[in-house]
């Protein structure tokens, strides 16, 4: 008797995509880079609307976006740190014992709060020196545009410090535990 053949095992897929739980966080910089974002949206649009639709470019509004951008880069800065998804190099962290793992981030805080530190100490330092330049277009200081970056970085240092005293209250145990968080290895 001739058997139908069977019908061939379904194969597994390729990609697996899980979707993690959505956290909806209420911190000041949040609103900020949402408020920014979409003023951001809003003049770059206006931008585009009055060059290429009404062919009569409003002059402010390439400054404006081009420092609008700079302010949301380092207030997206701060959202970063505070979440702790700067990108890193693991690889290290992921072969050594618990200790030296521990030991090694704590160095590399150290390192951070060192490096973010200057860069708000440069900050200051460029805000000082640009009050005396004046924008292109709108009759404004450049230490106003600067004045952002100075911000970012300030509280990029807050929030790094928080994450430094959190790490250092419970030994770098919790920040040992969280190595590859997210990551997956085949």
């Amino acid at each position: 008797m001739n058997q139908a053949p069977l019908p061939p095992e379904p194969e597994a897929p390729l990609i697996q995509v899980e979707d993690q739980e959505v956290a909806i966080e209420h911190h000041p910089e949040d609103w900020l880079a949402f408020v920014l974002f979409w003023a951001l949206a809003g003049i770059v649009f206006l931008q585009f609307f009055t060059r290429y639709i009404l062919n009569d470019s409003l002059a402010w509004t390439e400054e404006i976006a081009r420092y609008g951008l700079m302010w949301i880069t380092f207030i997206g800065g701060i959202i970063v740190v505070r979440k702790r998804s700067h990108i890193a190099v693991e690889a290290l962290l992921q072969y050594l014992p618990a200790g030296a793992a521990r030991y090694l981030l704590a160095v590399v805080d150290v390192f951070k709060l060192g490096f973010l530190a200057l860069l708000a100490l440069f900050a200051v330092q460029i805000v000082e020196r640009m009050h005396w330049q004046r924008m292109v277009i709108i009759d404004l200081p450049m230490s106003v545009v600067y004045g952002g970056i100075a911000v970012g970085c300030f509280f990029m240092l807050a929030r790094e410090a928080q994450a430094f005293w959190q790490n250092a209250r419970d030994g770098w145990r919790t920040a040992v535990s969280r190595i590859g968080e997210g990551l997956t290895i085949d």
